[in-house]
């Protein structure tokens, strides 16, 4: 009978394990994934309180973007060498802790510094967190759903993100989109007793490559930010220019004669794969802006709270939810160029229609349409780009593509907002100098047609910002049309996890 009952008893216990392990590997996901849209939401309020310069204020996404996206190879690495439950925990500390400087941030430069610390917090969580699912979850349908689970995490955390930043700004103050994230990185560790270590694997990791990459792409994003604040002339923006030339070129050097190369060059010769990381880099560039400048178009020009920003988001999410949904769908018929082409046509049409905004647009017949049409091309090419990126790779090569891809949308997030940040401020100080920081003393002055003119300048330099964008998704169709394979899917092939980032 104890036999009996034991039998009966152990598959509830293990599936009660595997659940509750499944509960603490989403939380931190959705912890990582929500910090990339709930800071978007409080920008304004942040810009306003510690007197961030329009410039600087890109910084406070950039400097995440590019922590995470520069180390998010070597952090995966790290959970492979030296055990991924172990670094599982050392990102979550690390990312809780910088969650709280943040909050307590009292300039720009401790704020980004806080930033910059929860990048690389989240560089190690994010994919040890996934290592961590074939680790705990016996292949078949329980890795299926965990897989699914830790996906819809991706999708749920930006719209989570958005609403959250919104209500917690405008009811408590926007210190609390960083503090919120310290009760759940405790629960998450405290919940890591549940997850398997797993066997460390042998190697090494590619610390040079990682600062040298990361560091060229610091410098190269600075400098562009620089050049458009000051000149393209100035001495340390051709400095910066130079720093990122030498770095990356090191970089590159370094991956073809590493043993252990953080980017291993090989999976680049393949021209479909590298034509899926190439466009990928101009999806993130535009999902990045989006996000950016229409927080600021909605709070500072319309004057919309925190939390009326957050829901006027609800087009995008359920734009991206319909055409990821249907993507998701036709990619097993289709091949990844036929599908993902006409997402980024799509795509441009939506920056089109954003790039046509005034200072009194309507919501309901342009911002929440353009919205909803841009969503519809972003996640109609995600899904398409993760296969074109995976489809070919040795199964030891299968994580890493992966990682890449996420890396891409990270780094061209980051390149991109520095690039429009340069066309949005360099347009509107054109017709009104200093529109930023005029636009704020009008506002403390209470000087109505300064803050009007200053107003106007800035949605020109919006407007201007997304025209490039359409640009970018434009030239992210040629590539997709030349370079993206266009051969349909294998049937019997499995198809990949839903882009995570």
């Amino acid at each position: 009978m104890t036999a009996t009952a034991s039998g009966r008893e152990a598959p509830a216990a293990v599936q009660r394990h595997l659940g509750w392990a499944l509960v603490v590997i989403a939380a931190a996901q959705l912890m990582v994934v929500l910090d990339g849209t709930i800071t978007n939401i409080a920008l304004p309020s942040i810009q306003s309180d510690l007197d961030v310069s329009a410039s600087t204020l890109a910084w406070i996404v950039n400097s995440y973007a590019l922590a995470f996206g520069g180390l998010l190879l070597l952090g995966g690495r790290a959970g492979d060498l030296f055990g991924r439950r172990r670094m599982f925990r050392v990102g979550i500390v690390v990312f809780t802790v910088a969650s709280l400087l943040g909050g307590f941030a009292t300039n720009e430069v401790t704020l980004i510094g806080a930033r910059i610390l929860q990048g690389i917090g989240a560089a190690i969580a994010a994919p040890t967190a996934l290592s961590l699912i074939t680790t705990n979850f016996p292949e078949g349908a329980p890795r299926n759903k965990a897989m699914g689970v830790y996906a819809a995490m991706a999708g749920l955390g930006s719209t989570v993100g958005l609403l959250l930043g919104g209500v917690l700004t405008d009811y408590l103050d926007w210190r609390w989109v960083f503090f919120v994230n310290i009760p759940i990185g405790i629960a998450v560790l405290a919940g890591t007793k549940l997850l398997a270590e797993g066997k460390p694997e042998h190697g090494r990791l590619d610390v040079p490559g990682a600062i040298t990459g990361t560091g060229g792409l610091i410098a190269l994003v600075y400098g562009i930010t620089r050049g458009g604040e000051h000149s393209w002339s100035d001495g340390l923006t051709l400095a910066s220019f130079a720093v990122a030339a030498v770095l990356l070129s090191v970089f590159l050097v370094l991956q073809t004669r590493s043993a252990h190369p953080m980017m291993p060059l090989r999976l680049f010769r393949d021209r479909g794969r590298s034509g899926a990381y190439v466009t990928m880099l101009f999806l993130g560039a535009g999902m990045f802006a989006t996000f950016y400048f229409l927080t600021l178009y909605l709070q500072q020009i319309l004057g919309y709270s925190p939390v009326e920003t957050g829901l006027a988001y609800l087009p995008f999410t359920v734009g991206m939810m319909v055409s990821a949904g249907l993507g998701s769908r036709l990619i097993s018929r289709y091949s990844p160029r036929a599908i993902a082409g006409p997402g980024l046509l799509i795509g441009a049409l939506g920056m089109l229609w954003f790039a046509r905004l005034e200072h009194d647009s309507s919501y309901a017949t342009h911002l929440a349409p353009a919205m909803f049409v841009t969503a519809l091309g972003l996640g109609a090419s995600f899904v398409p780009m993760t296969l074109g990126a995976v489809r070919g790779v040795l199964p030891e090569d299968s994580g890493i593509a992966s990682a890449l891809l996420n890396t891409a949308q990270q780094i061209g997030g980051a390149l991109g907002l520095a690039g429009l940040t340069t066309v949005a401020m360099t347009t509107a100080d054109d017709l009104v100098p200093d529109a930023s920081g005029t636009f704020y003393r009008a506002m403390a002055t209470g000087d109505a047609a300064l803050l009007d003119r200053a107003g106007q300048a800035l949605t020109e330099g919006y407007a201007a910002a997304y025209l490039v964008a359409a640009g970018l998704f434009v030239a992210g169709l040629i590539i997709t049309v030349t370079a993206v394979r266009g051969d349909k899917p294998d049937a019997t092939a499995p198809l990949p996890a839903a882009h995570l980032g």
